[in-house]
C-alpha cells in the first residue's frame, strides 16, 4: 500500500511527491499530461525559472524525483473512496490502488466562451491573469471580457498594466450603477454589443469584431468568465467546497474528509504556478506529520 497518492502532476504535485519522496515515504503520482496552463509562452511570477516553457519547468520537477522512488504513472484517477481507515483509487488504465492518504492536485479548467478565435488564441492574446501575462500586455489596448462586478474589477485591474482598456461584455452588462461608476472614473468604456469573433494572424491578437461589423484593435483579451474543478473526485470524496467553487481546506491544506487534502488551483484563490508548488510543500508536511503520528500511537 502507497503511503500517499498524488493525483496531478503540476507544480503543486510534483511539489508534494519531492517533500514526501524525500520524507521516504512511498508515494504514487498519477497525470494525465494535460496542464492548465499548457498553451503558454512561458511561466511568470516563478523565482529563478521565470519565462520558463511549462513543459520544461514539469520535465525538470520530474526528473528531480527520481532520486527519491516517486512512482509516475500517466493514467487518470477516474474514481476515488475512502474505506476506512485507507483509500483506494481506481486509474483508467484498470488498475484498483490502496493509499493510505490522498492528496489531490487536479487543478481547475477555464471556461473559454464559444467566440470564434478565442480557443484558438488562447495563451497567446487570450489570457485569464494579467499576474500572469499582464506584463507581456503593457501599454498595449486590452479589454477586459465579461459582465456584471467581477468583470468590472478585471477591467479597472487591468489599468496597472495599460490605461487603454474596453470592457466587453458580449450582450447586457449586468453592471451596477455603482460599477459604471467604478469605470467611468477610471476612463473605462464599456461595450454590450455581442462579440462576432476575435481576429489574429501568427498566434498575435488584432482586434474584436463585434455583430454590428464594429471592429475594435485590441492586443490582448483577459476573461471574467469563471472555472470549474477539473476533477470529479474531491465531490466523489465528499469533500466540502467554497461559495466560488473552490475546495475548502483548512490552515494545513487538509480537507474536510480526514485524510484527504488538495493543494493548488483547486482550493485557492491566487492561482500562481510558484504558489500552487508551495501549497503542494505544506501539505505534504502537514500529510508526513500525520502519518508520523499513526505510525507513533
Amino acid at each position: 500500500m502507497y503511503d500517499a497518492i498524488i493525483v496531478g502532476g503540476g507544480p503543486a504535485g510534483l511539489s508534494a511527491a519531492l517533500i514526501l519522496g524525500r520524507c521516504r515515504r512511498q508515494v504514487l503520482l498519477c497525470d494525465t499530461g494535460r496542464p492548465r496552463n499548457a498553451a503558454s509562452r512561458g511561466l511568470h511570477g516563478f523565482l529563478t525559472r521565470e519565462n520558463i516553457l511549462p513543459e520544461e519547468l514539469l520535465r525538470i520537477g520530474r526528473e528531480q524525483l527520481k532520486p527519491y522512488g516517486v512512482e509516475l504513472r500517466c493514467a487518470e484517477v477516474v474514481a476515488a473512496r475512502c474505506l476506512h481507515p485507507h483509500f483506494e483509487v481506481d486509474l483508467s488504465d484498470g488498475n484498483t490502488i490502496p493509499a493510505r492518504m490522498l492528496l489531490l492536485a487536479t487543478g481547475v479548467v477555464d471556461q473559454v466562451p464559444a467566440i470564434e478565435g478565442m480557443r484558438e488564441l488562447w495563451g497567446r492574446g487570450v489570457f485569464h491573469c494579467p499576474y500572469c501575462d499582464g506584463w507581456e500586455m503593457r501599454d498595449q489596448p486590452l479589454a477586459a471580457y465579461g459582465a456584471g462586478h467581477a468583470a468590472a474589477g478585471l477591467a479597472v485591474s487591468l489599468t496597472t498594466w495599460s490605461k487603454d482598456v474596453v470592457l466587453c461584455t458580449d450582450g447586457p452588462s449586468q453592471l451596477s450603477r455603482m460599477d459604471r461608476s467604478w469605470l467611468r472614473r477610471h476612463r473605462i468604456e464599456v461595450v454590450d454589443t455581442q462579440i462576432a469573433r476575435v481576429e489574429g494572424s501568427d498566434g498575435v491578437l488584432e482586434g474584436i469584431v463585434f455583430a454590428d461589423g464594429r471592429f475594435l484593435p485590441r492586443r490582448g483579451v483577459f476573461l471574467s468568465t469563471g472555472q470549474h474543478q477539473r476533477s470529479p473526485l474531491p465531490e466523489q470524496l465528499g469533500c466540502a467546497f467554497t461559495e466560488k467553487g473552490a475546495v475548502q481546506t483548512g490552515r494545513l491544506d487538509q480537507t474536510n474528509v480526514a485524510g484527504v487534502y488538495v493543494a493548488g488551483d483547486a482550493s485557492h484563490d491566487v492561482q500562481l504556478a510558484i504558489v500552487a508548488a508551495a501549497e503542494g510543500a505544506r501539505a505534504a508536511v502537514a500529510m508526513n506529520k500525520a502519518l508520523q503520528k499513526e505510525e507513533q500511537k
